[in-house]
Formats: C-alpha cells, structure tokens, sequence
C-alpha cells in the first residue's frame, strides 16, 4: 500500500479507504434506526399510558430526527459506494461525498424516498405540538403528512426487496440484507395501520382508535430498532454494493 510519487493514494488505497467509510457509514445508519425506533416505541407506549402529550410529542420529534438520520446516512451509502465501479478503478478521489443524484439505481431511489418519508413525518410530528387544532385541521397538518411519510417506507421498502431479490420480491432467508430489508418493510405496514387509525373523525373529533394508533406503532418501531440492530452486523463493501446496483438497475 503506497502513494504515487506526486503524493496521489494509489488505487489500493482508495479501495480502502472506501470500503473502510462505508462501514462506518453503514454503522451511523444502523445506529440511528435503532435509536428513532426504540424512542418511537418509547413514544407510543407513553401515550398508551396516558403520559403527559408534550412528553409524548417531544419523544416522537427526537426519535424522528434519528429516523431521518438514518435514511441520509443510506442515501450516503449508495452515493459513496459508487465510487468504485465494478471492474473498474476507483474514483481519484477517495473524499466523502456528502450528496450525488443517482436515479437511474433503484437503491438510490429507495433510499432518497425513504428520507422524503422521515421529513413528511418531521412535519406531522411538529405539528402535533400546535393547540386547539380543528378535526380538519389535525388531519391536514398531522394525519395527512404522517399517511404520506408511511407510503413512502413502504415505496421505499418494496424497491429495496426488489433490490436484494434482483429484481423481484423474493425471499432470501441466507442473505443478512434481506432480513434488514423484510424486518423493516413489516415495520412500515404496522406504521401505515397505526396511521390510518390515527384519522381524526369530525363528528367526534377523536381518532378512529387510539389502541392501534399506540400498539401499531409500537410494534412497527420495534421493527425499525430490529432492523437496525441486524444492520450494524452486516458489512457492505464496495464490490458488493456497486455490483447490486449495476445488476440490478432498471424500472422498479
């Protein structure tokens, strides 16, 4: 492992050096899921034991931050990943790329629609602070962008067990991805349940049952944590990730 003469990392280097950033890139994301599903889970049994709503409120609000931290982070791992084509040398520059658009990788897609998912919930979940909301104007400003955020897990989910079934919906019970990738789509059902229960109806002006509201989103936050903690034992490599993208890139 040396350097060229004019001090430019050699192309073993760079391997490295990604490689070695994409764990830890991979480890940020695992981390954050766990952290936003077991304080979403935290969240939603305080408000199943009638805890004091800004308690509640102000749980949900951290825990979404990590959510969104963690779907970033995944963003981040594609992008970082492309810097090593398959059969190719590595990028010149071996230097974290914080953004890149790359739309025609259905794990780019998955990824960027699930981070649009965490800030549709960042919405509904300030909103929630406001007071003396209207039936109407609950839904319009909590239900509506929480609904949206959930469509966009399960978007994203079905494009990432697209992506690990090259090409189709496949059960792959050896491949650890898989179980990261299943574990967290059954999380983003019992999100879209506990959401749809969540709607405020006007003529009562209560929610359609607080029970699964709680309980759905309980569950589907344990899911997350579940993931995430899968997640931090898997070990993605450039080779892999790159050669996934390339085999496995066209329409959804």
């Amino acid at each position: 492992m040396t350097y060229w003469s004019d001090g430019r990392a050699t192309p073993r280097l760079r391997k490295i050096a990604v490689r070695r950033r994409l764990v830890r890139i991979n480890l940020v994301a695992a981390c954050a899921f766990v952290v936003g599903g077991s304080l979403f889970a935290t969240g939603a049994f305080l408000a199943e034991q009638g805890e004091v709503l800004v308690t509640v409120n102000t749980t949900y609000l951290v825990g979404g931050f990590f959510f969104s931290l963690g779907a970033y982070a995944s963003v981040l791992l594609v992008v970082n990943a492309a810097q090593l084509p398959p059969g190719g040398e590595p990028s010149s520059s071996d230097a974290m790329r914080w953004w890149g658009r790359r739309p025609g990788q259905r794990d780019w897609r998955g990824a960027v629609v699930l981070f649009v998912g965490t800030l549709l919930f960042a919405v509904s979940l300030i909103a929630a602070f406001a007071e003396g909301l209207t039936p109407r104007q609950s839904d319009g400003w909590i239900w509506l962008p929480d609904m949206l955020g959930c469509i966009c897990f399960l978007v994203s989910g079905h494009l990432a067990m697209l992506e690990v079934g090259g090409g189709r919906v496949a059960v792959r019970v050896h491949v650890l991805t898989w179980w990261v990738v299943a574990v967290n789509q059954l999380g983003s059902v019992l999100f879209l349940l506990a959401g749809l229960a969540a709607f405020v109806r006007p003529a009562t002006a209560a929610e359609v049952n607080t029970g699964i509201v709680n309980w759905g989103t309980f569950a589907g936050a344990v899911c997350f944590a579940i993931g995430g903690l899968i997640q931090s034992v898997d070990r993605p490599t450039p080779t892999r990730m790159v050669e996934q993208s390339h085999e496995h890139t066209g329409p959804a």
